[in-house]
């Protein structure tokens, strides 16, 4: 076991991550502009067997805090074991997994949208935030970006920054917040690769190939932390370019890919013309 580290030395982060991990909620350490660390070199690009973006993560064990939201942890021999050192030593803040205690936090990121959430929605347990407020509610539910102007969702699946305990009583999970995330089915759907008449050369030895650059391109989308229109428009270039003329790109896949921008708060409609532009640029 891990021989505890005495109080007078544990940094700020670290301290605040050992005693949330106390009270049962699983922690990471964010570096700076609140994002995870980097899968490390074992695990990167799937190597260790986990998706990329963690929607449904793999059999992977490592003790690196890899893997965003899915290496939250509440083991105190983890969280100051060797392999998160560094990290703790490069940490700019600590983040949770509200769904992994039964939470829910309705990240309201402006003025706008603290005054609708006020309109609206039950009062609960609030934190404020560098630019508007986290609303905690009891319950938890899947997590979505941009469901309305300055409004997103983090409970299953994702992480949320820790800004203190807040003030107020939370409450239990409104279907209003719920309801958020029910969207009629949408309109746009990654559209079909166009071929050449009669195909391209395959140059995909085995389905390996293909699924590894389409994992690496969904990583290349979730890890952008700015540029995130010029990222998409690019990685779509790059995976038509590599694999649009010999018939292995399927609808699944691109499916994939627009799941990978939407998530980051692009619009299907965006995501649709991006693709369109792409096929465009390379004469498909």
């Amino acid at each position: 076991m891990t021989q505890p580290i005495p109080i007078r030395r544990v940094p700020g982060h670290l301290r605040t991550a050992l005693d949330l991990a106390a009270r049962g909620v699983p922690v990471l350490p964010l570096r700076a502009g609140k994002v995870p660390f980097a899968n490390c070199p074992a695990c990167l690009y799937t190597s260790c067997g986990g998706r990329p973006n963690m929607k449904t993560p793999g059999p992977c064990a490592c003790p690196r805090p890899c893997h965003a939201w899915a290496a939250a942890t509440t083991d105190p021999d983890v969280v100051t074991g060797p392999a998160w050192a560094r990290a703790w030593k490069q940490a700019a803040a600590v983040a949770y997994h509200p769904g992994g205690i039964g939470l829910t936090v309705v990240d309201l990121d402006h003025a706008d949208a603290v005054a609708w959430a006020r309109r609206t929605l039950p009062a609960t347990r609030t934190v404020p935030t560098t630019r508007g407020e986290h609303w905690i509610y009891q319950g938890a539910m899947p997590s979505a970006n941009a469901v309305r102007d300055g409004v997103d969702i983090k409970s299953t699946m994702v992480y949320a920054r820790w800004l203190g305990s807040g003030a107020g009583t939370m409450t239990t999970l409104p279907d209003a917040v719920r309801e958020l995330v029910v969207k009629e089915p949408s309109p746009v759907r990654p559209v079909t690769v166009s071929m050449p008449s009669g195909g391209g050369e395959c140059r995909h030895r085995t389905p390996v190939y293909l699924e590894r650059g389409i994992a690496m391109a969904e990583q290349r989308i979730t890890a952008a932390t700015s540029g995130v229109h010029a990222t998409v428009y690019r990685t779509f270039l790059a995976v038509l370019s590599a694999h649009g003329r010999c018939g292995c790109l399927t609808d699944a896949h691109a499916a994939r890919l627009f799941a990978a921008a939407q998530n980051k708060g692009e619009s299907p409609r965006h995501c649709a013309d991006a693709w369109t532009n792409a096929r465009t640029a390379l004469g498909m």
